[in-house]
């Protein structure tokens, strides 16, 4: 395009503009349908200069996955006026609006491919642990017990499974999939309390 000037970012700069434009083709298409020369073009960059800030594609989708598991944690949190009794369901609209939002890589992520890697586990598992520590912060915090830890677990990995499959189908109202994960986890830990 004649008379396009390129702009200079600083370092910090070019690596945020990297990791948001990564991380934008990675929500709307599979890790494996993104290719090093699709981010370079969609950042008006050289695959070289890409490859000093990210070494590979794998080290580009890892940083797009920690940044976006943060975004998740963070908006997931509730907010310190949101009131005791709707915390929950604020969460789980906000995991909702995330997945819905990020349907496609977050589907790519649950059902395999680059999320056997060892890294990309890692993200998952402590993303899954802020979320634990997020759902017993309402009951004062510290560890839970091995069996509610147990549940919460469980309905997190059932959160991750309906989620996919509701923003990738919307076959029920949103209202239905929140009382539905509220009553499941309600069950869940109702269930796994000690005797």
């Amino acid at each position: 395009m004649a008379g396009a000037t390129r702009s200079r970012l600083g370092q910090d700069e070019r690596r945020a503009q990297l990791l948001e434009l990564g991380g934008r083709l990675f929500t709307i298409r599979a890790y494996d349908e993104v290719s090093i020369d699709d981010i370079a073009a969609s950042a008006g960059v050289s695959k070289g200069l890409l490859y000093h800030y990210f070494p590979s594609k794998r080290e580009l989708y890892v940083a797009t996955l920690q940044l976006n598991a943060g975004k998740l944690v963070e908006d997931i949190t509730p907010k310190p006026d949101t009131p005791r009794d709707q915390r929950l369901v604020a969460g789980i609209n906000a995991f909702l609006d995330h997945v819905g939002e990020n349907s496609v890589g977050y589907s790519s992520l649950m059902r395999g491919g680059i999320g056997n890697d060892a890294e990309v586990a890692k993200v998952v598992d402590e993303t899954r642990d802020a979320i634990i520590a997020i759902i017993f912060e309402g009951f004062g915090g510290g560890d839970p017990p091995v069996g509610l830890r147990l549940a919460a677990r469980g309905w997190i990995g059932f959160m991750e499974a309906a989620g996919v499959e509701w923003a990738e189908k919307r076959e029920v109202p949103r209202e239905t999939m929140v009382a539905m994960a509220t009553q499941v986890l309600q069950a869940a830990l109702v269930s796994s309390r000690p005797s």
